[in-house]
C-alpha cells in the first residue's frame, strides 16, 4: 500500500503530489502538452500505475489513459495495459530520436508534394488554363508577396534597386536579406546611382558585402526588379505609387527580365571588392570613399557624408590614385573595377569614372 502522503503547510507532498509543470518542449516533435506532462511523470517514476499517475500529474485517471494510448502510438512506451500493470516509458534519447526521424520524414513527403502541386499549377497555366502573370494589388499583400519571396529562394536572387522606397521600410529589407545572406543564398544587386544618395545608404550596402552580397552600381537603372531562382519575378506595374506589381512566373517575358539584367550587370560598375583586402594598399576607408564615389557623390557631398573637409576628401583620393599607380580618377575607376570584379568581365559604369 502506498504511504499516506505528508501533510504540510503547503499542502500534500510526497510520490503522489501533483508535480510542478513543465513548459512543453516536445510540440515539435507531435507529443501533446499533456502527453508530454505524463511522458515526463513516468520518466521520474518508472512503473507507475494509471492511478499513480493520474495522482502524480493532477490529471484523471481517464484523461491518463487517453494520454497512455497517444505515448504507446507514438513509441514512447514500452509497457501498457490494464489499470493493474505498472508502464514503462520508452528511454528518450532512442524515442525522441526516432520522433525527429519521423517528421523529417513527413516535411520531405510535404515538400515533394508541394514540388508536385507546383508543377500541376504550371502544367495548367501552360495548357491556357491559367496566365503567368498575374497582378497584386495594395501594398500589404505586395510586402508580404516580396519577403515571402526572399524566404523561400533556394539558390540566387537577381535584385534591380532604385527609389523611390514606398513599399516597406529598407531597415526591414536589409534585415530579411543579412538572414538570407547568412543561410547561403548569393544575392546580385544593381543599385541606382540616385538610391545611394541618402544618408547611409553606401555604408549599409558595405554591411551586405561583407557578408556576401555582389553589388554593382550604375547610373539610370531602368526598373525595379526581383528575381528568385530564375522562376519568379516581381517588377512594380506603376511607378512611383507602386501600389500593383506584376508577378511573373517561367515565361518569355521573365528570360527577357533576366537577359536584360545581365547586360545591365556587365555594364555596372562593383561598388566593393569581391574579397577582403582586394588591395593592400588600400584601407577600409579608402574603400568607403570609392564606393561613395562609384555612386555618383561630388567631392562635397562625399565630404558632408564623412563629415570632414572636401580638401580632405581630395587629398586623400589623390594618395588613393598614388596608391594604385594611376594619375587620373578615370584612371583609377579603371584599375579598381578590375580589383573589384565578381570574376566576370565588366566595364566600368558612370560614377567615378566620369568626372
Amino acid at each position: 500500500m502506498d504511504a499516506t502522503p505528508e501533510q504540510t503547510p503547503h499542502g500534500p507532498q510526497g510520490p503522489h503530489a501533483p508535480s510542478a509543470p513543465h513548459t512543453p518542449v516536445l510540440a515539435g516533435l507531435g507529443v501533446g502538452p499533456g502527453d508530454e506532462r505524463v511522458y515526463r511523470a513516468l520518466l521520474a517514476a518508472p512503473g507507475s500505475t494509471f492511478t499513480a499517475l493520474a495522482a502524480a500529474t493532477g490529471l484523471t485517471e481517464e484523461s491518463v489513459r487517453g494520454h497512455v494510448r497517444s505515448l504507446a502510438r507514438l513509441g514512447l512506451l514500452t509497457g501498457a495495459a490494464d489499470g493493474t500493470e505498472r508502464l514503462t516509458p520508452a528511454p528518450p534519447d532512442v524515442a525522441l530520436e526516432v520522433l525527429a526521424l519521423r517528421r523529417q520524414e513527413e516535411i520531405a513527403h510535404a515538400r515533394l508534394a508541394a514540388a508536385g502541386l507546383a508543377e500541376e499549377f504550371r502544367a495548367g497555366r501552360l495548357r491556357g488554363e491559367g496566365s503567368p502573370v498575374q497582378l497584386l494589388r495594395g501594398r500589404e499583400a505586395i510586402a508580404q508577396q516580396f519577403f515571402q519571396t526572399q524566404q523561400t529562394a533556394k539558390s540566387e536572387m537577381l535584385i534591380l534597386d532604385k527609389p523611390p522606397y514606398v513599399v516597406e521600410p529598407l531597415r526591414r529589407q536589409d534585415t530579411v536579406q543579412r538572414e538570407r545572406l547568412d543561410k547561403g543564398l548569393r544575392y546580385r544587386a544593381i543599385y541606382d546611382q540616385a538610391g545611394l544618395d541618402g544618408p547611409g545608404r553606401v555604408e549599409a550596402t558595405r554591411e551586405l558585402a561583407e557578408r556576401g552580397e555582389e553589388s554593382r552600381v550604375l547610373a539610370d537603372v531602368p526598373l525595379k526588379l526581383v528575381v528568385a531562382d530564375r522562376k519568379v519575378a516581381l517588377v512594380p506595374f506603376v511607378l512611383p505609387s507602386e501600389e500593383e506589381i506584376l508577378v511573373l512566373q517561367q515565361s518569355a517575358l521573365l528570360d527577357g527580365l533576366i537577359a536584360l539584367f545581365e547586360l545591365l550587370w556587365q555594364r555596372a560598375t562593383p561598388l566593393w571588392p569581391a574579397a577582403p583586402a582586394a588591395h593592400a594598399g588600400l584601407s577600409p576607408d579608402d574603400e568607403l570613399l570609392l564606393a561613395h564615389l562609384r555612386a555618383g557623390l561630388t567631392d562635397s557631398a562625399i565630404a558632408r557624408r564623412l563629415g570632414v573637409a572636401q580638401r580632405t576628401v581630395e587629398r586623400r583620393m589623390s594618395r588613393i590614385m598614388a596608391v594604385l599607380g594611376v594619375r587620373t580618377r578615370f584612371q583609377a575607376g579603371v584599375r579598381t573595377t578590375a580589383l573589384y570584379g565578381h570574376g566576370d568581365d565588366c566595364r566600368p559604369g558612370r560614377g567615378l569614372t566620369e568626372r
